[in-house]
Order: C-alpha cells, then structure tokens, then sequence
C-alpha cells in the first residue's frame, strides 16, 4: 500500500518573468456567474476513486495516516542529524537513458532562494465546493510553511513558480500539453511519468533547479482527484514540503511523513525541524553531506535541546 513517488531534480532550467501595468480602474459590471456541474466520471475515474477509498480504509483500521505531530516518539539530536542528511541531500529517483528509475543517488543540498509562489490548478472534473475547500486547506499549510522556513511561501496565481495539479484519470493523462505550456524545461520522460503514473502512485512531485546554483526555480506537484480527503491532504502536505528541498524518504524517519510507511498523514515536528535546517542561513545551496554534517549537527542540539 506504500505510496510510490517521483521527486527529483531538474537542472538547466528558465526563469519564467511576468510583468503587468497598473492604469486607471475602470468600473466594470461583475458577469453573471452560473455554476457548472463537474462532467460525469469515467469508468476509470470512477473505479480510481473506489479503490483509494478503499486504499485509505485499510490505512486507517491499520492505524497508519496519523494526524498527530508525533510527540509520543522522542527524536534525539544524533537520529534527526541521520535523517535530516537523508532526506535533504539523497534523491529517491535518478535519470538515465532507459526513463526514470528508483535508485537512491547523492544529491547537494538543493533549496530556493526566491520567494515560491503557488498556484492550483483542477481539472473540470473537481466540484467547486471540493476546490474552495482544497484551496483553503493549501493556503493554511503554505503559511505554516513560510513561519516554519522563514521564507517567503504562499498561494497566489501572480506569476507562479509552482503549481499544484488536482486532476483526474482522465485529466492527468492529457496533461501533457499543459505541463510543457510552462515552457520551464520539463523533459519529456518526466511528462510520461506524470501522464502514465502507475496505481500505486498516490502523488508525486518535481521540482527544476540551476545545474550549477543548487537553486530552485520552478516545481510542479500532480495529485490524484480521486484521492478521499485525508490522503488527498497528505499528498498536499509531503509534495508540497519535498518540493520545497526534501527529495527523498526514509524507513527510518519517524516520525515524519518522509517515509513511505504511510504511518504519519501530515507534517510532524521531526518534519519541522528539518524544514528548519533546511532553510537555516548556516547551510548553503550545494553542499555534500559531509560538508553539511558539522552544520546539521549543531542545528540537530539546538532544536531538540541538546541532547545527542
């Protein structure tokens, strides 16, 4: 049942730049908005969300998806050291000649420095109640996010440098187009693990950065429909968060949502702590995990009191 994601980084990638005029407001009469019912769901779509229904059920009597912070498992300096190094500077996927493959690779330690600005996009097929709702729950986590980092982090669609796809079967696998509209540099194969995501895949994100600055540019998060609230919501939490310079997981992460047991629904606060490493001026785009490691230490005591 564990959730199977694809999180990597792209290099080489262009800076989208917008930019906009203010003139004189001219009063315009508000249109007519009529509401209009979401299509019907295709058989596929609609044998998708019987099965994540049942996916989450199981879960659930299984006690896994926690919403709790995890307070009950005590992390010490030395295990949140482990797992920040983990986590921050290994990648769960790499690229070769034959697509994308899993096989854990060593990666510098890779963040942004630009404000990241989100924007959701849904498919036809999201009711608008279930939009509102998504919308909300997105724009409370991103500034829960911002107070955790320090970094500027929100919902806004004013010149986004990452996007969250809500989309359906059907949806997702035309979405092709649409992705390389963004005309941000996303190679072919990473389209096709987005358009022939496999059933075991709940979610996935990726995110661009510079070849050479370790800097993050762009990312874009793709997130079933049919996904029942709380895994649609986990899927927010960890795509969102990984997207912001956590590529990998880790069975030995815990608590975290970093860890593909599925055990932890939502961010915890080993989660935060990383979050809070990950952003601290004291690290530096492009660091080795050997570099890295005397700095994560410090940080590691601080956060959790001292003890190693």
């Amino acid at each position: 049942m564990a959730r199977v994601q694809i999180k990597f980084l792209l290099a080489g990638a262009t800076c989208l730049a917008l930019s906009g005029c203010i003139g004189t407001p001219v009063p315009v009469t508000p249109p007519v908005v009529v509401p209009v019912a979401p299509p019907e769901p295709s058989p596929k779509s609609a044998a998708a969300t019987a099965y994540y229904a049942q996916v989450q059920q199981v879960l659930l009597r299984e006690g896994m998806l926690r919403t709790d912070p995890g307070a009950d498992i005590p992390v010490r300096a030395d295990r949140l050291t482990e797992n920040f190094l983990r986590i921050a500077l290994f990648q769960e996927f790499t690229r070769s000649r034959s697509g994308i493959t899993r096989a854990e690779t060593a990666s510098p330690l890779t963040r942004w420095n630009v404000p990241v600005r989100v924007a959701v996009r849904f498919g036809a097929s999201v009711p608008a109640d279930k939009q509102a709702t998504d919308r909300a729950k997105i724009a409370s986590y991103l500034a829960r996010l911002s107070q955790i980092t320090g970094h500027p982090i929100g919902l806004t669609d004013a010149a986004p440098n990452f996007w969250v796809y809500v989309v359906s079967e059907d949806e997702r696998e035309a979405l092709g187009p649409e992705l390389d509209s963004l005309r941000i540099g996303i190679a072919p194969d990473v389209i096709q693990a987005v358009t022939r995501m496999g059933q075991t895949t709940y979610c996935n994100v990726f995110a661009i950065s510079g070849s050479e600055s370790h800097l993050h540019r762009h990312a874009v998060a793709v997130i079933r429909a049919e996904n029942p609230d709380l895994l649609r919501l986990s899927c927010f939490h960890e795509e969102i968060a990984q997207g912001l310079g956590l590529p990998n997981d880790s069975p030995r992460a815990r608590p975290s949502i970093f860890n593909d047991d599925e055990e932890f629904a939502l961010l915890t606060d080993q989660d935060e702590h990383m979050l809070r490493i990950l952003y601290s001026p004291e690290l530096r785009p492009g660091m080795t995990a050997e570099e890295a490691r005397p700095v994560v230490e410090s940080l590691a005591r601080r956060l959790t009191g001292g003890e190693s």
